[in-house]
């Protein structure tokens, strides 16, 4: 909105979750030459990882920075370990324990303290990729729902026929089952579609009984913990299985195309990024008010951290450089993230950038109905889960989205030759 409207702005986040694709595509963003960063960002130059770029490169033209770490992104749940104990329940190992979970606080805690098993806002995304680690997959376009999905297997890059339209893939079919019958049995709210608390939010204030997100959880853990009684604890429940490396452009920093001053802009970039007390400030807060740092660069939150905490703001996310590390980090988020590095698996498509410029108007229109289907299916606020996924389905194709794939497919197979 901010970009359509004209405001002036310099610096905006943005991401392939955040419509990173969407206002390339209407040349909302500056285009970062090599020479441009060269003259006006020579930290960057120097120090961003150098295969980082090409996350952000499409068509030939670099839209944005990057972070500047790819660290290990799994996906986890958090749950009020007090309600696990009083309902007979000691540890969660895979899915179907937590689906136990969800479906008891649903029947025999919501009805007495109201608190819903998940209280779910917007969509079940983030428990989507829970679900599907369960199937060592990645995503080869990922795009305001519009994903494409293949299998990994290690040492080869897939093949385009083995990339699939991620509602055509069964599993997603079976997880929206188990969607239906938690929304049936009360899980979440029926407002689910419209509420406007997150579900962490939410978490962290006692009105819901889990969470699914990456190690942000333990933030919120910690929210709800400052109530008398609280226990919580998070839990990987997909331990045999791989984990994704958080790719460099999941959180990017791009310079507007209406910034009236592109060249200063990236001067503050670059020194938000790695001028070493800026990006502190970004990052942390107040030294002394927000958070300590030791010795060795370990940093410890402060109580006054509730007031700008830790990676709180997306600003922070696009430009970490992954050389912080929170000191004291408790042993149950290192049993969960020291496993992790055992099991990271980079994607091997990743530096495949789709240019969708020749198919935007069918892209739109898949994507227009997806975001009508897509969040009532994970909600499970559907009367028949594959009456209405055919009925997407056949929508998305009647939309043209057999002209984007085609075109996805063309363009993998050129890149794919480059391997």
């Amino acid at each position: 909105l901010v970009l359509a409207g004209g405001e002036q702005v310099d610096l905006i986040f943005t991401a392939p979750w955040c419509y990173m694709y969407t206002e390339a595509a209407k040349g909302s963003f500056y285009d970062l030459s090599e020479d441009f960063i060269n003259t006006y960002m020579p930290l960057a130059a120097k120090y961003q990882a150098k295969e980082s770029w090409d996350e952000t490169t499409l068509a030939g033209k670099t839209i944005a920075v990057p972070s500047n770490v790819a660290q290990p992104q799994g996906k986890i749940v958090a749950v009020r370990q007090d309600l696990m104990e009083k309902y007979g329940m000691t540890e969660l190992k895979k899915w179907d324990d937590y689906k136990q979970y969800m479906l008891t606080v649903a029947e025999k805690e919501t009805p007495e303290s109201g608190i819903y098993a998940l209280a779910s806002s917007g969509d079940n995304n983030e428990l989507w990729d829970v679900y599907r680690q369960q199937t060592n997959t990645m995503l080869a376009l990922d795009s305001n729902y519009m994903d494409f999905i293949y299998e990994y297997k290690e040492g080869e890059l897939p093949k385009a026929e083995d990339i699939k339209f991620v509602y055509e893939y069964e599993p997603f079919r079976q997880y929206a089952y188990d969607m239906k019958e938690m929304a049936d049995a009360g899980c979440w709210s029926r407002s689910a579609l419209t509420n406007t608390v997150t579900d962490d939010d939410a978490f962290g204030a006692l009105q819901g009984a889990s969470i699914a997100w990456n190690a942000s959880v333990f933030t919120y853990m910690e929210q709800a913990e400052k109530a008398e009684g609280v226990e919580c604890m998070a839990y990987d429940l997909t331990t045999d299985n791989l984990v994704n490396a958080e790719a460099y452009s999941n959180n990017d920093m791009a310079i507007t195309a209406g910034s009236e001053n592109p060249e200063r802009a990236a001067m503050v970039l670059d020194l938000l990024k790695f001028d070493t007390t800026l990006n502190r400030l970004l990052l942390l807060g107040v030294e002394g008010v927000h958070y300590d740092i030791d010795d060795e660069g370990n940093y410890t939150e402060l109580d006054k951290s509730s007031d700008y905490s830790a990676l709180g703001i997306s600003a922070a996310w696009a430009t970490k450089n992954g050389d912080l590390t929170e000191a004291g980090t408790p042993e149950r988020e290192l049993v969960i993230t020291d496993a992790w590095k055992e099991r990271v698996v980079s994607n091997p498509t990743i530096t495949f950038v789709f240019d969708d410029a020749s198919v935007k108007p069918y892209e739109d229109a898949v994507i227009s109905i997806l975001n009508d289907y897509v969040p009532m299916l994970e909600l499970g606020l559907v009367d028949d889960v594959d009456k209405t996924m055919d009925e997407m389905i056949q929508k998305c194709y009647d939309a043209g989205l057999q002209n984007v794939m085609d075109e996805f497919t063309s363009q993998y197979n050129t890149w794919l030759e480059t391997r």
